[in-house]
């Protein structure tokens, strides 16, 4: 018997599909060969990772934000997490199986569907559209911007261009930035534009693409730090329905946008994000949404590209995570998150100018 059929006499077997008399056939036919019976066993083992994979995920996201309320509450202390995290490759055990099964279209497409959004809930697909642009020109258009970028383009190598771009704020003043993982995803090199024009070197300290977040780190002798931030991150949940906005570089000036909290779960309720309504673009990626208290609560990272005004961002929570796993593998690493907002009681127009200092156009330069 072929690969093929035998593979989906598997497939009927484990669905209960097969007729009485098929069913016992089928058995005897594993009582008889052990790498059929083998095959079965690999086979189911499979697709109960597949399935039970994003339970586990969600269950420990519910349990992190019972911590988070409880902590805030003064009820338990500050969380430490395990210093090495376990993972189980199950591609790599089940190699054989998936390979198989990836020639059957019903099984391809839960494949498909299942790996990219257990492993990685954040990266697009159907309908998601992740919110990195393709750069065709950043030249400006005054004599000043002009001046920035012959400077910035000296700083690259001849011949080497940008190719996407999207957007990054700051997390601790010493230069490190936050943004989304896909945004640099082949990056070269990375650098980084301020709102008055000003390009910088940006190093890549740290990506993680559950979360679809990465840090960065302004590596230029031209640049100059900030005293402090004057935004907040905030840990715990957002209500829904708060009035929330946007900083970011959907185009080669900063834009703002400005929406409410839609749903508090992302895409097939992805708890590591939640839903906006707001309009974001291509190039808004990586930035921030803020509330009106001045407290970052998540980075927009995609939209629903059949819903106008459907937007997701990763939770800011997240970053905290993040910053913990790059504590955890450097020790020496002084990376400072701001908790209290200093623009709380300012205007909207007032706090949109102190923040737009600190969001930053990120431009990747291929590998």
């Amino acid at each position: 018997m072929e690969q093929f059929q035998l593979t989906e006499l598997v497939e009927k077997y484990l669905k209960g599909e097969m007729s009485p008399l098929e069913k016992e056939s089928f058995e005897e036919m594993r009582r008889n060969d052990a790498e059929i019976d083998q095959m079965v066993v690999e086979y189911a083992s499979f697709l109960e990772q597949i399935s039970n994979y994003g339970d586990i995920r969600r269950f420990k996201s519910t349990i992190y934000d019972i911590h988070q309320n409880l902590q805030e509450e003064g009820i338990i202390g500050e969380l430490k997490k395990k210093a090495t995290a376990r993972i189980i490759n199950i591609w790599s055990k089940y190699r054989r199986v998936v390979a198989v099964a990836a020639s059957i279209a019903s099984i391809t497409a839960l494949f498909i569907s299942g790996m990219i959004t257990l492993f990685s809930p954040k990266a697009p697909f159907n309908d998601i559209e992740e919110l990195r642009r393709k750069v065709s020109s950043l030249e400006k258009q005054t004599t000043t911007q002009r001046a920035e970028l012959t400077k910035f383009q000296s700083k690259i190598e001849p011949g080497v261009s940008v190719k996407f771009g999207g957007t990054s704020f700051m997390v601790d003043p010493k230069g490190y930035l936050i943004t989304s993982a896909h945004v640099i995803k082949g990056a070269k090199k990375v650098y980084v534009q301020n709102s008055e024009g000003e390009n910088f070197l940006a190093d890549i300290i740290s990506t993680d693409p559950i979360t679809d977040l990465s840090v960065l780190k302004i590596n230029d002798p031209d640049f100059k730090a900030p005293k402090m931030l004057p935004y907040g991150f905030k840990k715990s949940s957002t209500e829904l329905s708060e009035t929330l906005f946007t900083l970011g570089y959907p185009k080669d000036e900063i834009v703002y946008n400005e929406g409410y909290l839609s749903a508090m779960t992302g895409m097939n309720g992805d708890t590591l994000a939640c839903q906006i309504s707001i309009s974001a673009n291509p190039g808004n990626s990586g930035g921030p949404v803020i509330n009106k208290f001045g407290e970052v609560i998540g980075i927009l990272n995609a939209r629903q590209a059949s819903a106008n005004g459907v937007v997701f961002a990763t939770k800011s929570k997240n970053i905290f995570k993040l910053m913990q796993s790059i504590k955890e593998e450097d020790a020496d690493n002084n990376i400072k998150i701001n908790y209290k907002s200093s623009i709380k009681g300012l205007s909207r127009s007032q706090q949109v100018r102190k923040i737009q200092d600190h969001v930053y156009m990120v431009k990747v330069v291929l590998g």
